[in-house]
């Protein structure tokens, strides 16, 4: 069996070139996807032996702990928009789980949040 290695050299990179990884999509069919949603495995005894090397290294990376997908980028060393089209595959195969980063809109006012915790203090 054929190491991981043989797919990159110190030199030249990857010898696989981007757009065949992806089968020449440029774009994944989801748009959820930013720098920072947290991606994790959702079967971490899941057998990745007969996966293609790049989408098995995201299931690895990401069996332990959730990684944001800008630092899934960096571990693999490929553009952010082909590791969002493999995600995109992974998602869609309910291999990974995401949670997108909260919309600000959303988030708490933190005015409120701090006579919450004023109001707590005070009992």
């Amino acid at each position: 069996m054929e190491s991981e290695d043989a797919w990159f050299d110190r030199d030249a990179g990857h010898l696989v070139r981007p757009y065949a990884i992806t089968g020449g999509r440029t774009a994944s069919g989801r748009t959820d996807f930013s720098l920072i949603t947290l991606v994790v495995t959702a079967d971490p005894d899941r057998d990745t032996s007969r996966m293609a090397p790049e989408p098995a290294t995201i299931l690895g990376l990401c069996r332990d702990r959730p990684l944001a997908v800008a630092e899934i980028a960096a571990q693999l060393d490929l553009p952010v928009s082909v590791v969002k089209v493999l995600l995109g595959d992974l998602a869609d195969a309910s291999l990974v789980l995401t949670r997108a980063p909260v919309p600000l809109a959303e988030a708490p006012d933190l005015a409120l949040v701090q006579a919450v915790i004023d109001g707590v203090r005070r009992l």
